[in-house]
């Protein structure tokens, strides 16, 4: 049991210091700033941007990565890669830097190739969910 314990805790601490290590790598400068819209929340701004670009694989059943942004809930639980949100950093949040096509390809959403064709997200939607995250992602 020991051994077994070990094992997770060395598994858990080397996946958070890859998480570190990618986040420290990517350069954020090339991030969309964040908008200056007050206010923003997500069943008023954030939903609609994710329903046309995201729900049609982060919602469901069996949503990609166990990923469910279809609701406030779902985005704050996060998925198998853990969190996707940090509340008032955007340029530290998984799911921005993943629209943002900055980082690893693998993660980039939606990916530049998807059988959907979902487009990029513009630099004016990273914008405001950068900005919906610094707010406090409500």
């Amino acid at each position: 049991m020991i051994h077994k314990t070990r094992t997770l805790l060395t598994l858990i601490g080397a996946a958070g210091l890859a998480t570190a290590a990618l986040a420290k790598d990517i350069d954020t400068s090339k991030l969309p700033p964040p908008a200056n819209q007050p206010g923003v929340t997500y069943d008023k701004d954030i939903k609609p941007v994710f329903d046309r670009s995201c729900v049609k694989c982060h919602s469901g059943e069996k949503p990609k990565g166990k990923l469910r942004l279809d609701s406030l809930a779902g985005v704050a639980k996060g998925g198998t890669d853990g969190k996707v949100v940090q509340p008032g950093n955007s340029a530290k949040s998984m799911i921005i830097l993943n629209v943002a096509h900055l980082g690893d390809e693998e993660d980039w959403m939606p990916p530049p190739k998807n059988k959907a064709n979902i487009p990029q997200l513009t630099g004016e939607q990273i914008g405001l969910i950068r900005a919906w995250i610094d707010q406090g992602a409500q």
